[in-house]
């Protein structure tokens, strides 16, 4: 393996960025799981009511931006480590990359319409 390692911390921020959007996603999963086990999502106007106040837009978001980040550490390590060949390697990023900040906008644009 051919690995540069360039510190005694290589590596140590995507460790702890992982740990950190895992614990984001697992917080907002309890709290929806609470809100919709307490019949808060009763009806279509109730689930737009809870969605259209200011913390849970706050947090949605924070869960949307932690999910791609997440995701984006977790398969550009992938495509590191498997794609060798440079220039196939960068297109994927890129499109990684492209198509987590669209689904992201996307994502925050229908929580923000309800």
């Amino acid at each position: 393996m051919n690995r540069i390692v360039v510190g005694a911390h290589y590596g140590l921020k995507d460790w702890l960025a992982q740990r950190i959007t895992g614990v984001v996603m697992a917080v907002y999963t309890v709290i929806l799981m609470f809100y919709l086990f307490t019949g808060g999502a009763a009806s279509a106007e109730a689930w737009r009511a809870t969605m259209s106040g200011g913390f849970m837009r706050f947090i949605s978001f924070l869960f949307i931006i932690s999910l791609c980040y997440h995701a984006w550490v977790g398969i550009r390590d992938i495509w590191m480590d498997y794609v060798k060949p440079t220039s196939v390697r960068l297109t994927l990023h890129t499109l990684t990359l492209l198509t987590l900040v669209g689904v992201a906008g996307w994502a925050t644009q229908i929580i923000w319409r309800l």
